[in-house]
């Protein structure tokens, strides 16, 4: 499912306790897996109650799109800054304000009386999350100091959040269908009440020394440029490709882009190191990265729509029929760990992504009636298995080479692609949808029956061009990486989601 894939540094970190272990430091686990399980099913919670808050709040098919992208676009664009302040200005207090500003963002969202509520609430929730993800992780590495039980810590943090995009649909299914798709927001609010109140006593305090300036131009500037380029993409599917709006923040976005390179450029204390993107294999990691998250946001978007407008589930049905897509991704990552020592990473994510893109191409051969079980089913394995296969590689391969002290980096870095390259995805697929939709009912009586045929002719347009985003992440693994199966760090990696 969409989620993230962060990578704990493998020492403590600057200020961390090198004396005897934190005596509640189990306890305090348990609060920071609670509130990461928050943030991640708060990504498929909403795709299943999106097609109610749409047509409740009279969001329009091509601004729709919104609702993801604002969350993963300020989650995605601050993580690094966030990662940052939480160093420096001390992790507890930065995850206390994280997880504060989330709660009161999600009760901006679910009160939300207009769609641009709803948009602005999400992306408060995004911004607010890039501070309390990476403050949680950096606290379980300061908490946790000995090999052993660290492993253990992490083991735990990554099954309960690779186990949040399972809740996430399962628990947006049940509160969309039984209360209303409002709670699948409001829902965050008693949940950070209880880590809130846990944290205060229970977690330790901790910061790292030295320098605590933070790179703000450059987080303005990046997040700027992506959104403006995804807001030209939402133009081109009202105005067109060729509309003077279209091509103006399209052409903004990406010279914004190029300026956020020149700030880190010339920054003392860029917010992205340019030299961890400037190895082959790392960079090729990213856009690998960039690429799939590109390709699966969209299509989940597509498939939560598919289920519940052309084949009628109720929501909690829509929330079960989804779930295939995390047991492939669990097979593929028990199997994917084993096999990494032995294949390497790169057989392992050409595969996945091969995998991954015939998944997409078989959910392109959708009809108005298809059959879950001979269909849908399987083309949902073997799109959990690809991507399986892809993302725990992924997360080793960002390692490779780096200087301990640009680990954190490194790390957040690969979640950021993995968010970013889903706004961008989400937003281009739904334009690409939109067009779709519009062109074939071209010529066409705008009967039901052809109301619905448009339907699935965009979701199979939009699943054909996620296909073809996971094949370039493919031919990108082939391409640039060149990374033995020696090179591969075996540290503490957490996959989430």
């Amino acid at each position: 499912m969409p989620g993230t894939t962060s990578t704990a540094p493998g020492a403590p970190s600057a200020g961390a306790s090198t004396g005897a272990p934190h005596p509640r430091r189990w306890i305090a686990l348990a609060v920071i897996a609670v509130s990461q399980l928050m943030v991640v099913l708060d990504a498929t919670i909403v795709n299943i109650a999106l097609p109610h808050a749409q047509a409740d709040l009279g969001i329009t098919d091509a601004n729709r799109q919104w609702v993801i992208t604002a969350y993963t676009l300020a989650f995605g664009g601050l993580l690094l800054l966030g990662g940052r302040i939480a160093d420096y200005w001390g992790r507890k207090r930065t995850f206390l304000v994280g997880m504060t500003g989330f709660a009161l963002a999600s009760a901006l969202g679910g009160l939300a009386t207009t769609g641009e509520m709803l948009f602005a609430a999400r992306a408060l929730q995004g911004a607010f999350g890039a501070l309390l993800a990476p403050a949680a992780l950096a606290l379980l590495t300061v908490l946790f100091t000995e090999a052993t039980e660290r492993a253990k810590a992490f083991a735990v943090y990554g099954a309960i959040a690779g186990g949040g995009s399972a809740v996430g649909l399962l628990l947006g299914g049940v509160l969309t269908e039984y209360a209303d798709w409002r709670w699948c927001l409001l829902v965050n609010i008693p949940v950070a009440a209880v880590a809130i109140a846990f944290a205060i006593p229970l977690v330790p305090e901790s910061r790292a020394h030295g320098n605590t300036r933070y790179d703000v131009p450059g987080a303005i500037v990046v997040t700027a440029g992506l959104v403006s380029l995804v807001y030209g993409f939402t133009k081109a599917a009202e105005d067109g490709w060729d509309a003077t709006a279209t091509l103006g923040f399209i052409a903004a976005g990406v010279a914004l882009l190029a300026a956020f390179v020149v700030i880190e450029l010339r920054s003392s204390h860029p917010l992205l190191p340019l030299r961890i993107l400037l190895d082959r294999n790392r960079g090729g990691a990213f856009l690998t990265s960039t690429l799939i998250g590109a390709g699966l946001f969209g299509a989940f978007l597509f498939l939560t729509f598919y289920f519940q407008v052309v084949l009628e589930y109720k929501p909690f049905e829509a929330g079960l029929a989804s779930l295939p897509v995390t047991v492939g991704v669990l097979i593929a990552a028990g199997a994917a760990s084993q096999l990494m020592p032995r294949l390497g990473a790169k057989p392992l994510m050409v595969a996945g992504a091969a995998l991954a893109a015939l998944g997409m191409l078989v959910l392109t051969q959708i009809d108005v009636d298809t059959s879950f079980v001979t269909h849908l089913l399987p083309a949902q394995l073997i799109l959990g298995l690809g991507l399986g296969f892809t993302f725990v590689p992924l997360s080793s391969l960002a390692l490779v080479g780096v200087p301990e002290h640009d680990a954190g980096a490194a790390s957040a870095t690969l979640n950021a692609t993995q968010q970013i390259g889903g706004s961008l995805g989400t937003a281009l697929l739904n334009t690409f949808y939109t067009s779709a939709v519009a062109a074939y009912l071209v010529g066409r009586a705008p009967t039901p029956v052809n109301q619905v045929e448009a339907l699935v002719h965009g979701y199979r347009v939009a699943f054909g061009w996620g296909a073809a985003l996971i094949v370039l992440a493919g031919v990108a693994t082939l391409v640039l990486v060149k990374v033995r199966k020696e090179d591969i760090p075996t540290g503490n990696t957490v996959h989430m989601g």
